[in-house]
Parts: C-alpha cells; structure tokens; sequence
C-alpha cells in the first residue's frame, strides 16, 4: 500500500482490478477544503489515459510490475515471437498483448516487456527507431525541409508522414510513441 505522498510519475498502481501507471500527477490546496492529488493515469491494458482525482493521504494499491528486457525475432501467422534475453527462452505474443507497438517491430529490436502477476500488460519500445522508406511517391527537384508533406511505407509496414525531400530507400528515425517523422538519417 502507498498513500498519495508516495506518487511519482512512472509508479504503477492497482484500481478496480485495472494495471495503471502514474504518466503526471499534482498536489493541489484549495483556499477551502481539503487538498487533493490530481492524476494522469495511463491503463496498461487499454492504453487509454484518464484524469482521476485521490483526496490526500488516500491509500492505493502498488502494482508489481516486471520488466524484462527482450529481443523480438520474428513475426509467426498472427503471433510474434520474442526472446529472453537472460534465459534465452522464446515467448509468442499475441498482437492484442502487443498492442500499438506492433506498427514498429523490426526483426532483432530490443524492447523491454512489462508483465503483471504472470499476464504480459505490453511492450514497451525504444523511444525512436532507425527504419528504411518502403514506399513513397518520388520528391520533386525543389522540394525543401519546409515546404509540403507525404504518406511514405516504411519497411515495418507502418504510414507515416514525411517532408517531400525523402525518398523510397532512404533511412529515417522515427517517434514511436507518436509515429512521427523525426529525421534523415
């Protein structure tokens, strides 16, 4: 059990049954009343982020949460197969388990796996990975960094945009928590 003292962004916590982590959180003393801690919680499961207010002092449940770093190898039907990287056992994943992330997974990608009471909750990414373009439509000769932009296919199968200058082959960097173009590479 942790009160609300204890909240730091990160912390994951149990309620209703439901896995979240602590994304921001603030003390806040009205002029009248007691004081409370607004919260962003974000749920593991779903993704989803929600506004929840604790009153202060409130105790919650701490979620035990395991994270283990691995190492994705390859993609099977509808199952993707990773792998320990201390144990070396190899662990299928369903794309539900998976989640968002799966737009992003590259053949040897270190992501760390986060699991709660035996059930994987999700795979978390490296913030930016390096991937090549698959597919764009060809940049015209003047095409700058500040002018328009283009849907262009990387090679995970993922849509992204991209400044009219890219072309098919080209490597890039790319956000994977938002899915944005960050740089040529």
């Amino acid at each position: 059990m942790a009160s609300t003292a204890d909240f730091k962004n990160g912390l994951t916590i149990e309620l209703d049954g439901e896995v979240y982590q602590i994304v921001e959180f603030m003390h806040v003393k009205p002029g009248k009343g007691g004081a409370f801690v607004r919260t962003r919680i974000r749920n593991y499961r779903t993704g989803a982020v929600i506004d929840k207010t604790f009153r202060a002092g409130e105790k919650v449940e701490i979620a035990r949460v395991e994270r283990r770093m691995m190492q994705y190898l390859y993609q099977s039907g509808d199952d993707y197969v990773f792998m320990d990287n201390e144990s070396f056992d190899q662990l299928t994943f369903t794309a539900e388990q998976i989640g968002d992330s799966v737009r992003f997974l590259q053949d040897n990608l270190e992501v760390m796996v986060a699991s709660y009471e035996g059930r994987v909750l999700g795979v978390d990414l490296p913030d930016t990975i390096e991937t090549r373009v698959a597919q764009t439509d060809p940049g015209l000769k003047g095409d700058t960094a500040s002018g328009g932009s283009k849907p262009a296919t990387i090679e995970t199968g993922a849509v992204i945009t991209v400044p009219l200058f890219i072309n098919e082959g080209d490597m890039i960097r790319v956000d994977t928590r938002s899915g944005k173009y960050i740089e040529r590479v």
